[in-house]
């Protein structure tokens, strides 16, 4: 042993190049034991591991699966993901949720809750308005706006387009309280039609009944009613008016059922009659008068009522008449449609305007 490194050394000194490369040898062998030392140590890789890992948002599916990445996006309805491995995920927001580990993750986090937020507002603000326009919800703010009184709504429209164009327009509405002995009744109407863009209806009437009930099934009425007529014509010519009829009357309850009334009775009527056109003028006529009323609830949720009334003018002699019928059908609590009938013949001041007409109404009940 002691011979051969005698005889390295001897070598070494008598060959410098040799000398070189076994010192470069020498230090690539201690630097990659150092390398060595620094892969393997386990405290260092794991500090690092956990640094880098505190940096990712975490997406939790509900199954319990997770993916690292970082959160892009979250809108209404989706995650938007970038994870490690797979790439981009879009992800419904029913399915995960995610563990935020930046900042940015927590802006984004708080954007999409306030879009969520003014999204749901806006949709809850469209479904209210929506809902409001509803049949029930119409009734409903009629019913809180009258209290106690019940009443219906109605509209009938028509459009006709032949050699001639013809619109017909009617608004109808009822009002009605009941009491022990007293039952008040509110109606309004407004019927307009035109014909080539040239009026040839257009009429606004308006009545109310004040009924009471005696003993021995008596009852007293009194009604007062209303008309202006902006498109009569009489003997050819302009024939605006205005008209007030007011009804006394007495009579007996022939039937008082809950389901089921019929009342007759006898009347007198006081016209008012102001013609609108030149020559302006305002004319006073009294008639006597027979009356019929009947109401009658059918199966089906369906009701009849009518009115019929029979003038006799004794100064005169003249007779007229007018009826109102109609039937009712509720398709549900709030909803209904109606037929009516009317016609009124022989008005006992010539110049009002004899009419027959035929409705069918929809309207809204409370």
């Amino acid at each position: 042993m002691r011979r051969t490194s005698v005889y390295k050394s001897h070598f070494m000194r008598r060959s410098p190049i040799a000398a070189l490369i076994a010192g470069l040898l020498l230090g690539f062998g201690v630097a990659r034991a150092n390398a060595d030392v620094e892969v393997l140590s386990p405290s260092e890789d794991v500090k690092t591991a956990a640094l880098e890992a505190a940096k990712l948002d975490v997406l939790v599916y509900n199954d319990g699966d997770r993916v690292r990445g970082h959160l892009v996006e979250r809108s209404v309805d989706t995650w938007l993901f970038m994870s490690e491995r797979f790439g981009l995920l879009r992800v419904p927001l029913a399915d995960a949720h995610v563990v935020l580990a930046t900042p940015e993750a927590a802006e984004a986090i708080a954007r999409a809750n306030a879009e969520a937020a003014q999204v749901r507002l806006e949709e809850a603000q469209n479904a209210s308005f929506l809902a409001r326009l509803s049949p029930g919800a119409l009734a409903q703010d009629l019913k809180d706006f009258f209290g106690p009184w019940h009443g219906r709504f109605a509209v009938s429209t028509q459009l006709r387009s032949t050699t001639t164009e013809t619109t017909n327009t009617t608004l109808d509405a009822h009002l009605q309280r009941k009491w022990t002995k007293d039952d008040v009744q509110l109606n309004a109407r407004y019927d307009y039609a035109e014909t080539n863009h040239v009026p040839t209806t257009d009429v606004e009437k308006g009545d109310a009944a004040w009924r009471h009930d005696f003993p021995d099934r008596l009852f007293s009425i009194y009604s007062p009613s209303v008309e202006l007529n902006r498109a009569s014509t009489y003997l050819g010519l302009p024939n605006d008016y205005f008209l007030l009829q007011q009804e006394i009357g007495v009579g007996v309850n022939v039937f008082k059922k809950p389901n089921r009334n019929v009342r007759v009775g006898i009347a007198e009527n006081v016209f008012d009659v102001w013609q609108l056109t030149e020559p302006r003028t305002h004319e006073e006529n009294n008639a006597e008068s027979l009356f019929l009323e009947a109401d009658w609830q059918l199966p089906w949720r369906m009701k009849v009522t009518e009115r019929g009334v029979w003038y006799h003018t004794f100064a005169s002699g003249q007779d007229g008449f007018e009826n109102k019928i109609e039937l009712d059908k509720k398709l549900t609590e709030t909803f209904i449609v109606g037929l009516r009938h009317e016609t009124r013949q022989n008005n006992p001041d010539v110049r009002i305007q004899d009419y027959t007409l035929l409705k069918l109404l929809l309207g809204i009940d409370f």
